[in-house]
């Protein structure tokens, strides 16, 4: 089993997602936002599953910077901004196969695990 996790190393989400994988012995392929970001296909992706509202960290600092607060857009301007502004996305974000979740989700990862 291999998964991706998206994220960045400052957030303690996206350390526990990659410690959680590490102690199961799960081979992880990591990619740091803050050196590249996620390409718009594998951010479609978590958007058919969950909503693009919920890849984007409303809470950020580096949404408030943007002055995104008051923005009303539809989901292709949602994704490209994403694209261009990974910094603002909910992390960690993380791929098994067509499997994906956001955010800490042990639970299901663990399921993914078990089902091999």
């Amino acid at each position: 089993m291999e998964v991706q996790v998206f994220g960045t190393r400052a957030c303690s989400d996206t350390r526990k997602a990659l410690r959680f994988f590490s102690e199961r012995r799960v081979k992880t392929h990591f990619v740091d936002l803050k050196e590249r970001a996620a390409s718009r296909g594998e951010l479609r992706r978590f958007a058919q599953k969950f909503g693009v509202d919920a890849l984007v960290d409303r809470e950020s600092k580096r949404f408030t910077a943007l002055g995104l607060k008051q923005a009303h857009y539809g989901e292709a301007r949602w994704l490209e901004i994403l694209e261009e502004e990974p910094l603002i996305l909910r992390t960690p974000l993380v791929r098994r196969n067509n499997d994906v979740t956001i955010g800490t989700r042990e639970e299901i990862w663990k399921g993914w695990i078990s089902a091999g």
